[in-house]
């Protein structure tokens, strides 16, 4: 191992779940307002997850009040309280930017545990 990795895998975080696209996951993500400080939840399906050492990322889209909210969170981020899985999709891609362009039921992804 070289010293970039050395360094690299200090700031690794393996407390993570596993997790893929289709999924939902409820993401506790910590944010600062001036002092003080907050858990906001931000519960969707992921999208993709982009695997990497401390440049791994993975998008999450929700619906809010009708309008979609798409939100990139880096992967070994302080920030990150905590990622729960609600629930795991059946899907057949990785990444499922197809969702983008659906509405209503056809959005829906149907859970795995219906499957089995």
């Amino acid at each position: 191992m070289n010293a970039i990795q050395k360094i690299e895998a200090e700031h690794l975080r393996l407390d993570l779940p596993k997790f893929k696209g289709g999924d939902t996951v409820k993401v506790h993500y910590r944010i600062l307002e001036g002092e003080k400080e907050r858990i906001q939840v931000f519960q969707g399906t992921v999208l993709r997850v982009r695997r990497g050492t401390t440049n791994a990322t993975f998008t999450v889209r929700k619906i809010s009040d009708g309008v979609g909210v798409e939100r990139v969170f880096p992967m070994h981020s302080p920030f990150i309280d905590s990622v729960e899985v609600a629930a795991e999709g059946k899907v057949r891609r990785s990444r499922i930017y197809y969702l983008r362009q659906l509405r209503g039921k056809a959005a829906r992804i149907k859970s795995k545990a219906n499957w089995e």
